[in-house]
């Protein structure tokens, strides 16, 4: 009896501390939430803070929510977004679970963050918690859709992604960018079920690029994404052989709109192969004005020499060819120390993200124009942003700018190695596509050389064939149109709209 009594006196005392610290804790929370309902979030955050890292499991989870729901408040939305999926990846038995989702999306939209947060999501999104999800505001959830979509295309499972993109309500605001992707992943040749349901899936295709066509406002980034379902549109109609559709889409494309270079190279193709000459020179011409003079598109000269080559013009071809050596070799010699499996990552995003010093202009603008690698720099502000922040003002000096600050250098650190891997890899394609161009480009230039000699043994007098072919003004669009002679200026408003007449330089071939 003496001996339980001993016990009891020693292990008394311990539960009364438990009980105060409990009591402690309760009355910190109240003062944290009466300090974040009045507005002081100076004040609430480190309380806050201080109670997610307690004992009591109902303090903790509220407090780690109301600590996400401050940082948010104060525009801290990167500090706001690791608190918030801290929650999530705790799962589905944390009190906040749903609302730390909403929290979430919320700092995705706020920041236009499309690299950690689509994952964040993505890897969340299980069965197990498919029924929870679907409870969550309509919005909210067509936006989870979408950005798990986004996920589930980048990763090649185009079966789950056209899932998740078609349940997207056309009331949402992402319902364009959603069809966009939508017809991006039916179209894509990994696409399963092609090529045998390839028409099928085309058609779906061409209707949710034309969907987007057809969105009104209001939506995120409308005018991007129609530009963009316009270039897709005319991918699909190129692939298909249908050249004139090609040419209509790539040609809604708005003049100096974000991806009209793009366009107009893409035009050049398939008016090609729709055998308008004059009009695919005129397209490439509009591309190579001193106005896209940083653009990337070593492509386009060697489409210009084949136009060039199939009107049996063969001065022109050298003359194009030379200009593509020019103005392209250099730049593969430049890109060759960069290009190597020992260049580290973050070195590769340095030279991206920084003022350019080594990289050729045409290739750091191109780089830099990825919409991933401008979301990595454009985070990477903000965390720097909200670094700086935190560390010189109300908190500064405490633990809890310290702690928050180093949770800030980690999804920096985490940044930096998706930037520095897209970067390296955009580095090397670009040192790929000069490699592939230059060696189409001897190629032609080869063949260039026989067809000469060929000519030459043939007794051919090109010169001659061509003095006697006169060239004629193009065909006008309309009456509302006028016809100016190129004289070798570029103005403003004409570039877009130049249309060459073509010799051809090849004899007549006698039928045998």
């Amino acid at each position: 009896m003496s001996r339980l009594l001993r016990l009891f006196v020693v292990l008394g005392p311990l539960a009364v501390p438990s009980v105060a610290l409990a009591q402690q804790d309760v009355g910190t929370y109240n003062r944290a939430l009466s300090a974040f309902n009045e507005g002081k979030l100076d004040t609430a955050a480190p309380l806050f803070a201080q109670l997610a890292e307690g004992e009591d499991a109902d303090l903790k989870g509220k407090s780690e929510f109301y600590l996400a729901q401050t940082f948010a408040k104060k525009e801290l939305p990167v500090a706001a977004f690791i608190s918030y999926a801290a929650i999530v990846n705790a799962g589905p038995k944390h009190p906040s679970y749903l609302k730390a989702i909403e929290g979430l999306v919320d700092m995705q939209q706020r920041l236009d963050e499309q690299n950690l947060i689509p994952s964040i999501l993505n890897q969340a999104y299980t069965d197990e918690v498919r029924d929870q999800w679907v409870t969550l505001p309509k919005e909210v959830l067509a936006r989870i859709n979408y950005l798990v979509g986004t996920a589930s295309q980048r990763r090649m499972r185009f079966e789950e992604a056209r899932a998740l993109l078609e349940a997207v309500p056309a009331d949402s605001r992402v319902y364009a960018k959603a069809r966009y992707l939508l017809g991006t992943v039916l179209a894509d040749p990994r696409f399963p079920g092609r090529p045998g349901e390839g028409e099928a899936l085309d058609k779906e295709a061409i209707a949710a690029f034309q969907a987007v066509l057809h969105t009104k406002e209001p939506q995120v980034e409308l005018p991007e994404t129609r530009e963009l379902a316009l270039l897709a549109l005319g991918r699909v109609h190129y692939r298909r052989g249908e050249y004139a559709d090609a040419v209509k889409a790539y040609e809604g494309v708005p003049r100096y709109a974000r991806f009209w270079d793009q366009a107009l190279f893409e035009n050049g193709f398939a008016r090609f192969q729709n055998e308008d000459f004059g009009g695919a020179l005129g397209s490439l011409q509009a591309l190579h004005a001193p106005q896209f003079e940083g653009a990337f598109q070593p492509e386009s000269w060697i489409l210009k020499s084949t136009v060039y080559y199939y009107s049996c013009l063969y001065d022109e071809v050298k003359t194009t060819l030379a200009a593509f050596d020019e103005r392209y070799g250099p730049m593969a010699k430049q890109l060759e120390p960069f290009t190597g499996e020992d260049v580290a990552p973050i070195n590769a995003f340095n030279l991206v993200a920084s003022e350019n010093r080594r990289l050729p202009r045409a290739v750091y603008l191109w780089i830099r124009n990825n919409e991933r690698i401008r979301e990595v720099m454009r985070t990477l502000s903000r965390v720097d942003q909200e670094k700086r922040s935190i560390s010189e003002g109300p908190w500064k000096g405490t633990p809890f700018a310290a702690q928050t600050v180093a949770s800030l250098e980690d999804i920096r650190t985490t940044l930096l190695q998706v930037g520095g891997t897209l970067a390296k890899n955009r580095i090397k394609e670009a040192a790929d596509n000069l490699r592939t161009f230059s060696d189409q480009a001897e190629i032609i230039r080869v063949q260039t050389a026989l067809d000469e000699k060929d000519l030459f043994s043939e007794g051919v007098d090109q010169k001659a064939l061509l003095s006697r072919q006169t060239l004629y003004r193009p065909k006008m669009p309309g009456a509302a149109w006028n016809y100016w002679r190129f004289q070798g200026e570029f103005w403003i408003d004409e570039i877009g709209y130049y249309q060459y007449t073509l010799k051809r330089g090849c004899p007549a071939r006698q039928e045998k």
